[in-house]
């Protein structure tokens, strides 16, 4: 898991690669993160590892949901500017098309927080953000 001392760094310099390599689901699927002033930008790159039918061939379904849900997650520590991971509550799902082997990209929005439950939702696309391969809701446990 991630240590104080990679998030502070990110937090500060905005260089997402030390604290995505120390999560190793992050590392696995290649998730990545860009930032653009304010706004934080996902990206899955394409990986032939992380198909689930090779015949259409299209993104394995639990692929893109752990990518919405750690890009959720990552999120929320950087707009929170919080040193600990946020522990996943509840996550809800809603595949809307198929995520092709593209890159396909993420964003997230804080929809509420309470002093220890935060709510966000997740939409993910591929070619146009006005067509979304799926959206997610999470809630997670900020302090325990």
């Amino acid at each position: 898991m991630t240590s104080p001392e990679i998030l502070k760094y990110t937090q500060q310099t905005g260089d997402f690669s030390r604290m995505l390599d120390s999560v190793p689901y992050a590392k696995w699927i290649g998730l990545q993160c860009d930032r653009f002033g304010d706004d934080l930008i996902f990206r899955l790159p394409v990986k032939e590892e992380n198909l689930g039918n090779p015949i259409l061939p299209a993104i394995h379904g639990g692929v893109i949901g752990g990518f919405m849900e750690m890009s959720a997650a990552i999120y929320l520590m950087m707009s929170q500017d919080t040193l600990r991971m946020p522990r996943i509550i509840d996550f809800s799902l809603d595949y809307l098309r198929a995520g092709l082997n593209r890159e396909t990209y993420a964003e997230c929005h804080l929809t509420r927080q309470g002093n220890r439950v935060a709510n966000v939702m997740i939409s993910a696309w591929q070619k146009s953000r006005s067509q979304p391969i799926a959206t997610a809701r999470a809630h997670f446990l900020l302090e325990d």
